[in-house]
């Protein structure tokens, strides 16, 4: 079965960037000219997705803006022959997929968050592109790599990169073992989230993007109801039962991973798009040669 529909979790509060995103969702962050939320919706409109739906909460009004139509704003732009390459460029993100909106009412971490997503995914299977997570391959997108991968073997699958040892206490590890005839595809077994050195099964850590079969969400639901109303309820522990039972993959992908919900993943992420920008990359590698000489 191919996957035509995508969640895109959004409602996170993003403090790890304050007090940028005080009044601005960190989603719509720019990297250089575009918001990092519309890399992440032309990742899967690019791979086959055709609807989307992105979880937000209070205060996340603008993302829905940014995504419909502003008519007055157009017009002027296509009446002006000078501005037909902006005007095409706005006109696209109101056009890149059907795109839908649900408020998550209260901040309950990830996995609450794809819960909401259930009656729109219906008995389905889906992506998941966390909205913190900007990831590049305009080539090959991340999540197209992964939906093939899915309609070969049919099982949940978790993207993953290698990560340096001294980071990966601040992601998850995996346990996984390697998928004769295949490259960058292993069954996963086992995850530690935020291990300690003694609990590091490998160096490999789920970066952002995920394929879900829709017997998830009873997985989700049943870790909810068995979890005191107080503690948080991870995804984490969703993929783990998936991988005892054998029904989880993690895939290597192919593709530049920025974190936009850390200060030194938005430079990265605004530099390295800004070298390879048709518009700007010339003079900003030109810029970045004479500035480092004064450092």
């Amino acid at each position: 079965m191919k996957i035509k529909k995508a969640i895109i979790p959004a409602a996170g509060l993003g403090t790890r960037v304050l007090p940028a995103s005080k009044s601005v969702p960190k989603e719509m962050l720019n990297i250089v000219d575009k918001p990092a939320v519309q890399y992440i919706v032309e990742e899967a409109a690019a791979s086959g997705i055709e609807d989307i739906l992105i979880i937000t909460n209070r205060g996340k009004g603008v993302i829905e803006d940014h995504f419909d139509h502003s008519f007055e704003l157009e017009s002027q732009l296509k009446n002006n022959p000078s501005k037909a390459d902006i005007y095409e460029s706005v006109k696209k993100c109101s056009e890149l997929a059907n795109i839908y909106f649900i408020r998550q009412k209260e901040t309950k971490g990830l996995a609450h968050a794809i819960l909401a997503g259930k009656s729109f995914i219906g008995n389905e299977p889906f992506a998941v592109l966390y909205g913190d997570d900007v990831v590049i391959n305009n080539e090959n997108p991340v999540t197209a790599q992964m939906c093939r991968c899915f309609e070969k073997y049919g099982k949940s699958i978790v993207g993953v990169q290698s990560v340096p040892r001294e980071l990966i206490h601040l992601y998850c590890s995996l346990g996984v073992t390697p998928i004769e005839g295949e490259d960058r595809l292993m069954n996963c077994w086992q995850i530690n989230e935020k291990p300690t050195d003694d609990e590091i099964l490998s160096l490999f850590a789920i970066l952002g993007r995920v394929v879900l079969t829709p017997e998830a969400f009873d997985l989700i639901e049943e870790g909810i109801a068995a979890t005191p109303d107080d503690k948080e309820f991870y995804l984490t522990d969703v993929f783990t039962r998936l991988g005892k039972a054998g029904n989880l993959l993690a895939y290597d992908f192919d593709g530049r991973r920025y974190d936009m919900g850390n200060k030194l993943g938005i430079m990265k992420a605004n530099c390295e798009v800004a070298l390879d920008h048709p518009e700007i990359g010339d003079s900003f590698r030109e810029y970045l040669k004479e500035l480092v000489k004064t450092f």
